[in-house]
């Protein structure tokens, strides 16, 4: 499931994004509305958002590598929604271009080329994972402390952690409850097999 987060201050504008994104029937994705510019970075971030629509001249001053850098999310594909004559030199940081002109079809096209990049970079960091890591991240799913880990792999404590760490920055995912997701969707564990899984999002991995 891709988050598509569509930030502008302007209901009507926002709104009407949504509306034509939902009347679009894409499959596995979900959107994500944000009103408040002065929250992107973080609700970005909380949501875990794969796709970013937004108005290049509304984010003043602050470039998409900030963006991407605080809210955590170093592979968001980042879209502008063209609604004015812009100067094509600030588009051209953007993985894709919106037009207001656009037809359902045009945008259906560039959205799914968009998320067609997101599964294979999904994709690629499965694979730059060691096996090592893959043994970890079942551990960390089954409820497992790092002793824990540590004793059953045959490691430190302290490389248990380090492995942790690693594994946060690949996966840009930074609780249990989503490293759990990752493990289930990846059959890196069976249901069966996962228990004392730990559900809140505050719980750091």
């Amino acid at each position: 499931m891709l988050t598509i987060a569509v930030a502008d201050p302007s209901i009507i504008i926002r709104n009407g994004i949504i509306t034509v994104l939902k009347r679009l029937n894409l499959s596995n994705f979900q959107i994500l509305e944000i009103a408040e510019m002065s929250r992107l970075t973080y609700l970005l971030k909380k949501q875990e958002s794969d796709i970013l629509i937004v108005n290049p001249s509304l984010l003043g001053v602050f470039s998409l590598q900030q963006i991407k850098y605080e809210s955590g999310r170093s592979q968001l594909k980042c879209v502008a929604l063209q609604v004015s004559v812009i100067d094509h030199s600030i588009l051209k940081p953007y993985d894709e271009v919106l037009s207001i002109y656009d037809t359902p079809d045009q945008i259906r096209e560039k959205l799914l080329g968009l998320t067609q990049k997101v599964n294979i970079i999904q994709n690629d960091t499965h694979n730059v994972l060691s096996t090592r890591e893959k043994e970890i991240i079942a551990c960390v799913v089954k409820g497992m402390t790092n002793k824990q880990i540590a004793e059953k792999l045959y490691l430190s404590t302290h490389t248990v952690m380090t492995h942790r760490r690693n594994i946060a920055a690949k996966l840009q995912i930074h609780s249990v409850a989503g490293l759990t997701i990752y493990a289930i969707v990846n059959k890196l564990v069976e249901l069966d097999d996962i228990k004392n899984i730990i559900t809140s999002e505050s719980t750091e991995i």
